[in-house]
Order: C-alpha cells, then sequence, then structure tokens
C-alpha cells in the first residue's frame, strides 16, 4: 500500500506495474502501464491482484513521462499502451496522460475490456479518444448470459464501446481469450466472427490462448480457481480459431 503523505487526485494513476519492453501490446515495442482496479471479475484471469481498486503506487503524468524517457531510444516504431486491470475506471488521469503523451508526438493505445462504457454519456470518453491512436479492445464471450457467468458483468456496453469505436472510425484490434468448451467453441467464434463483420474499423485479431500460470496467483491470495479444470487449447484448436476468425495473426504461446 502507498504510504498516506501522497494521496489520490484525478490527474494522477493508481499504477499497478510498469514493463518496459513490452512486444504483444500494440506495434514496436512499447512501455506498457498497467493500473490498478477492475470492475470486471473473468474467472481465467491471470492478474488477480489487479482487481483491487485500493491504492498501490501514485504517479503523475509528468512522472510517468519521466520514465518513459529513460528507455525511449527503444521506443521509435512503439510508444506506450496503458492496460490494467480496467485502464478506463481512471479516465479522467488517462486523458491527462494521453495529452501529455501526444504532445510529445508519442503513440498511445489502451488495452480495455470496455467494461466502463456508458453509451449514454460519451463526454469524457470523446476527450480521451482524441489523444488515444490504437485500442485493443478484449471481447470475452458473446453470449449475455455466458458472459454474465465468465466475467460476472453484462456483455453489452462492450459490445456498444466496439460500435461506438467503429461510428468515430477508431482503429481497433480485438483480443479474445480461446477457452476450450467456453469461447473457444465454433458456435461462439462464429458468433464474435459475425460480429466484426458488421465493424469497419477492426485492423487485427489476436487469439489469446488461454494459459494457467494465473492458478499460482490466485491461490497465493486465498482465492479459488473456479476453471482449474479447463485445459489449455491445443495448436489444432487454435488455428481452427484462425480459421473461423480469419485472422492473419495468431498470439504464440
Amino acid at each position: 500500500m502507498l504510504s498516506q503523505e501522497r494521496s489520490m487526485n484525478l490527474s494522477s494513476l493508481n499504477v499497478h506495474s510498469i514493463e518496459t519492453m513490452g512486444a504483444f501490446d500494440g506495434p514496436g515495442i512499447r512501455y506498457v502501464l498497467f493500473l490498478q482496479g477492475c470492475p470486471f471479475k473473468c474467472q481465467f484471469c491471470h492478474n488477480r491482484d489487479t482487481w483491487d481498486t485500493s491504492i498501490n503506487k501514485i504517479k503523475t503524468p509528468e512522472e510517468v513521462l519521466a520514465d518513459f524517457n529513460r528507455y525511449k531510444s527503444f521506443y521509435k516504431h512503439g510508444g506506450i499502451t496503458v492496460s490494467g486491470g480496467e485502464p478506463l475506471l481512471q479516465i479522467d488521469a488517462l486523458i491527462e496522460l494521453f495529452k501529455l503523451f501526444k504532445s510529445h508526438n508519442i503513440h498511445t493505445a489502451i488495452d480495455t475490456a470496455g467494461a466502463t462504457f456508458n453509451p449514454n454519456n460519451t463526454e469524457k470518453m470523446d476527450e480521451l479518444m482524441r489523444y488515444t491512436d490504437l485500442i485493443l479492445l478484449d471481447i470475452k464471450h458473446m453470449d449475455e448470459g455466458s458472459h454474465q457467468t465468465l466475467v460476472g458483468a453484462s456483455n453489452k456496453n462492450v459490445l456498444a464501446f466496439a460500435r461506438y469505436l467503429d461510428a468515430i472510425d477508431k482503429t481497433v484490434y480485438i483480443r479474445h481469450v480461446l477457452l476450450p468448451g467456453i469461447t473457444g467453441t465454433n458456435e461462439q467464434l462464429t458468433k464474435l466472427r459475425t460480429f466484426l463483420d458488421t465493424l469497419h474499423n477492426v485492423k487485427q485479431i489476436d487469439i489469446l490462448p488461454y494459459h494457467t500460470k494465473g492458478i499460482a496467483k490466485w491461490q497465493s491470495l486465498g482465492f479459488e480457481y473456479q476453471l482449474k479444470d479447463v485445459k489449455e487449447p491445443t495448436k489444432e484448436e487454435i488455428y481452427e480459431a484462425h480459421d473461423i476468425l480469419k485472422t492473419a495473426y495468431i498470439y504464440k504461446k
């Protein structure tokens, strides 16, 4: 926990961790800022420790930029990606962060599940998108009931967020975790493909094969991992998903 000598304000970021050489979170080598807090409760989450919204480490946008600049020679063809948790929980600070980074002509990306999107009030989102170059959108499950079970929340606003991004012509990479028998069935993958065919802004689809590395973290935190009997997908299942989603890129295990 953070000492009480520093407190949160709307422009400060509650940071979980930082990866300085991210290779899978947008184009090029990237500085990846993982923020604390997530409203989704994904049963397969491998970052269970990011759910808590209590203060972890506070950084201002200026501090993040200063840290980024320590490694900027590596980011000539990359930029910054903000992930989580759910980064959109901290939308006010994210606006200030990206406004600062874009003033230095740095490519910006957000890795999000769209968990906080409100289609009836997009004012802050509209502002954030002015400073955002790329959205990595994680679509968990196409069925409403199954999404509720798997994630603990509806998928309606997630799909609405995808349509919003299409309407404003924001570049999107879709990410989909392949869980055998859950999200990796032919039926579910076909539903996802059918939905994506209604969008015009999706430039890439990343298949993320489910892995069991997060089980130990859940156990160390004292939580029961409900998907412990789900196996990692085989290469054949991954390639079948590739064929259904018509992807040009497969995320390698």
